[in-house]
């Protein structure tokens, strides 16, 4: 069926609902059928288009329109829409176009304000990028008029449903044995990581798969932007989340106000599902105040580079001398771990690095673990200060 004619089938559709009140699912697919039933003779639709555009109906009232078919589908990974017309998926590493669209660019917004007000937050002209999650997880942005020019811009990363482990990693190709029994022992003994990548690297999905070597008698707070990670098997675990203000006058919570909650609720650890801005100042306070082990994701295209991007954030947050921010990075973060996605779309891990202190003005590292090409990930260090591990018991 055309578009037209299926815009013509969604405003028959709207005019028979009953918008007054809430509708039960049952309802809508009744005057749906009825609707689809009063138009056979005219469509001439085969029983398989029948079936087909019965749930696409009831998707464009009740569910995401189109892109519920996307959102069912757990080979998709990723979602761009580019206004009403241009819809691309990513399967496999592989992005292609997708040959439906939507009815109308006010059907896209409806959409987007669909998705966002399930998260409480607000998306218009006077706030017009937002970030949020679906129901499994997703992670959600959407940009609008003004700021996008083409129609509303709707941006979806789908995560799978059973979160994916080191195991899974190891078959994958993406780290080696070796190397995961070595992050397993930097974990456990509390070593602070901050893993970085760059944009699809596997950051959050790397950080999950970690947090299964933390004991489970521990109590860990997760702080995120948009609620992502899936941890098990810890039962004293708390989930904050940031929120942003919103037109009723309520008042937003940052990373930064969650961090310094998180400190007063008696953490074993902390885990920052990615760190932005200024907020890194908090995460190097709660390292350098015994809250050891803590994890967290940031941006970064190498290792050296994850710390400058340190310095920056910080910067973005207090005025000190780089001197001393250096100096707290050094004292606080113990491991780097750097992701990468490769040529043929799979994601590696590249290097493991130690921060081994502050001299001379810098920060020293020293890199333990290196991906070469035709040889894989190559141990290329011993690590340096092991009294964590001595303390926790652990042999490297």
């Amino acid at each position: 069926m055309n578009r037209e004619k299926f815009r013509e089938m969604y405003d028959l559709l709207m005019e028979q609902l009953d918008v007054s009140r809430e509708l039960s699912d049952d309802e809508i697919l009744g005057v749906i059928d009825e609707l689809i039933l009063t138009q056979a003779r005219e469509l001439f639709l085969s029983l398989k288009e029948k079936v087909e555009l019965r749930q696409e109906l009831f998707c464009s009232v009740r569910k995401l329109d189109v892109l519920q078919e996307l959102i069912d589908d757990e080979s998709v990974t990723e979602i761009m829409v580019n206004g009403p017309d241009h819809i691309f998926v990513e399967r496999g590493g592989k992005l292609t176009r997708w040959n439906k669209v939507f009815t109308s660019e006010e059907k896209l917004e409806d959409v987007i304000q669909q998705i966002v007000g399930r998260c409480n937050r607000v998306v218009n002209e006077s706030m017009p990028i937002v970030d949020a999650r679906l129901e499994n997880g997703a992670r959600v942005n959407a940009v609008v008029y003004p700021v996008a020019l083409n129609g509303p811009i709707l941006t979806i990363r789908r995560f799978p449903d059973d979160p994916i482990t080191m195991e899974k990693l190891i078959a994958f190709g993406s780290i080696t044995e070796e190397c995961a029994q070595f992050l397993k022992k930097l974990v456990q003994a509390r070593y602070s990581i901050v893993i970085g990548g760059g944009t699809g690297s596997g950051k959050t999905t790397f950080l999950g798969a970690v947090t299964e070597y933390i004991p489970k008698d521990e109590r860990l707070i997760t702080i995120e932007d948009n609620a992502e990670l899936k941890i098990r098997g810890i039962d004293n675990l708390v989930c904050l989340e940031a929120k942003m203000a919103n037109m009723a006058g309520t008042v937003s919570v940052t990373i930064r106000d969650l961090i310094r909650s998180a400190l007063r609720m008696r953490p074993d650890r902390i885990i920052v599902g990615e760190v932005r801005g200024g907020e890194a100042v908090d995460m190097l306070q709660s390292l350098n105040t015994g809250h050891d082990g803590s994890l967290s994701t940031l941006h970064a295209n190498s290792s050296q580079d994850m710390l400058s991007r340190i310095e920056t954030m910080t910067l973005m947050g207090i005025d000190l001398p780089l001197e001393a921010i250096r100096r707290q990075i050094a004292s606080g973060v113990d491991i780097l771990v750097h992701l990468g996605r490769m040529r043929d779309k799979s994601r590696k891990l590249l290097e493991i690095t130690e921060v081994c202190g502050f001299e001379n003005g810098e920060i020293q590292t020293r890199p333990l673990y290196r991906w070469e090409e035709g040889k894989g990930l190559v141990k290329t260090g011993e690590l340096l200060h092991c009294e964590k591990m001595k303390r926790a018991g652990i042999r490297l």
